[in-house]
């Protein structure tokens, strides 16, 4: 796993993959990071020329989507996550349902979310 960081664009890249469009190659963004996905084996080329993602394309995608849910519950206990990312945080204990209606961190959650902020100043 080394050099698997990725950037906005290559991020944007696996979520137009992921939606799939009428041609994936093209679009400008899905071009210019076909090869170094392709490389971290995130997406892969079907004999017909098509775009996929992967498994672990999948999971990067979920992963972030988790992390951009917990900086917004961490902001906003109503702000509105997905029911699949929010099932996921608190089948992990990472939020929990709020009486006035909403989610809150958990101690765990916040500690989750500190060492993702510590581990991207290091980037």
């Amino acid at each position: 796993m080394k050099n698997e960081k990725l950037t906005t664009d290559e991020y944007d890249a696996l979520e137009l993959v992921r939606r799939g469009t009428k041609k994936d190659t093209s679009t400008a963004c899905v071009g210019r990071n076909a090869k170094r996905l392709s490389g971290l084996k995130m997406i892969e080329f079907g004999r017909d020329g098509r775009i996929t993602l992967t498994r672990k394309g999948q999971e990067v995608l979920f992963l972030r989507r988790c992390v951009v849910g917990l900086r917004a519950l961490a902001e906003d206990p109503q702000a509105a996550v997905d029911a699949e990312v929010l099932q996921f945080l608190n089948l992990k204990s990472h939020v929990a349902a709020n009486e006035a209606g909403g989610y809150l961190l958990t101690e765990k959650g916040r500690e989750s979310l500190a060492d993702i902020v510590q581990q991207e100043k290091k980037r």
